[in-house]
């Protein structure tokens, strides 16, 4: 979801600081914390124009990243990389509701399945290019080509011809932390297919963080291979993840989305399991198997919310979810930091793999309901 390579290699490259280069990651995830209140703005206002807003917006914010060449001025960047993350969030939740607006219901699977194809396709391809944009002209370049991007999102959101109604009035006396910030985490957790399928989502994603933490080790005591046969097989697990997510809307047609997020859950926790064994060719594949797998709960807990919200409420239900799916993520990434200092690697992966089986069988033990 958020990967900012050139950012700590600019960070380290102006300090020297391994810690400080590591921040920047945490400054990018932090905002997900706060996904029930930033999906309260996507709901008082029409997605379309906040879309083409908020990117004209991170296309300003960015620019002053030029100004950043020492180690004094790397605060700025840290500020910038804090409203990066906030506008991601607001993004997502505000995406949701437009894709209501402009997406048939039939279709919603394939969209949001070509969605992860789409960034996954350019995960294969960005942080190369942004590494090597930073080695050849440094971090100002890459704060202007990154703006760029975004000027080139609101023209495309502009463009986008849609009929939004207008948000309703907020209730007389409701008070925004109390009322409508909750709104969104109470429709989830009183929905009883959305709640299970994104805590199933939410332990897949826990699960997936400690698998990312044991990746290097895996390379190391386990495979033999330098540090950089890690970006091998994160190539080969991008590559599993652009043809599972081509192939989503076909399925999600053809089986329910507990099915298809159970299934894909279950296709994870094999290929996390299999990583455990030495063997070249075994990890090449398992970590196809895993890329094919993990975005299955993503695409469907995203489809379903989209179909089974109310406009009105749809970014802060939006926004609760990604908070509940990503932030275990980022939580587990530390964790599993920290367990590979007292435990193998191998036992680590063993560990993600039966949370992941965990999760997939209460997928496919979902029955369907609209509410508890």
């Amino acid at each position: 979801m958020r990967r900012t390579p050139a950012a700590g290699v600019w960070t380290k490259s102006l300090t020297g600081s391994d810690s400080l280069a590591a921040l920047t990651t945490c400054c990018i995830w932090a905002p997900i914390l706060f996904g029930p209140l930033i999906g309260t703005v996507a709901d008082r206002t029409r997605r379309r124009p906040l879309l083409v807003r908020a990117n004209l917006g991170m296309a300003a914010v960015l620019l002053p990243l030029l100004a950043v060449r020492s180690g004094e001025l790397i605060w700025i960047l840290f500020s910038v990389l804090l409203l990066y993350g906030t506008a991601a969030v607001l993004t997502e939740a505000a995406e949701a509701g437009l894709v209501t607006a402009a997406v048939p219901v039939g279709l919603r699977g394939d969209f949001n399945g070509l969605r992860i194809t789409a960034n996954e396709g350019m995960k294969l391809v960005a942080p190369l290019a942004g590494a090597g944009l930073f080695v050849q002209f440094g971090g100002p370049a890459v704060a202007l080509l990154d703006a760029g991007t975004f000027l080139l999102a609101a023209a495309a959101f502009a463009l986008v011809r849609v009929s939004e109604p207008a948000p309703p009035p907020r209730p007389a006396g409701q008070r925004l932390w109390t009322g409508q910030v909750a709104e969104g985490v109470r429709f989830l957790r009183g929905h009883r297919a959305l709640r299970r399928l994104v805590l199933a989502g939410a332990a897949t994603m826990g699960a997936a963080g400690l698998n990312g933490a044991a990746v290097y080790a895996v390379v190391d005591a386990g495979l033999h291979r330098p540090p950089a046969f890690a970006g091998v097989l994160y190539t080969v697990q991008g590559v599993g993840s652009v043809l599972s997510g081509l192939l989503a809307g076909a399925l999600l047609r053809r089986m329910p989305e507990r099915v298809f997020a159970g299934a894909g859950i279950l296709l994870f926790a094999a290929g996390v399991a299999v990583r455990a064994v030495p063997s070249v060719p075994v990890a090449l594949l398992a970590s196809a198997m895993i890329g094919a797998g993990l975005p299955c709960v993503l695409i469907a807990a995203k489809t379903a919310v989209q179909r089974e919200t109310s406009d009105a409420l749809l970014g802060r239900v939006a926004g609760s979810a990604n908070t509940l799916l990503f932030a275990p993520n980022a939580l587990a990434l530390g964790a599993g930091a920290a367990l590979l200092a007292v435990l193998d690697h191998r036992a680590i992966l063993l560990g993600a793999a039966g949370t992941a089986a965990v999760a997939a069988l209460l997928c496919l033990l979902l029955r369907d309901g609209r509410r508890s």
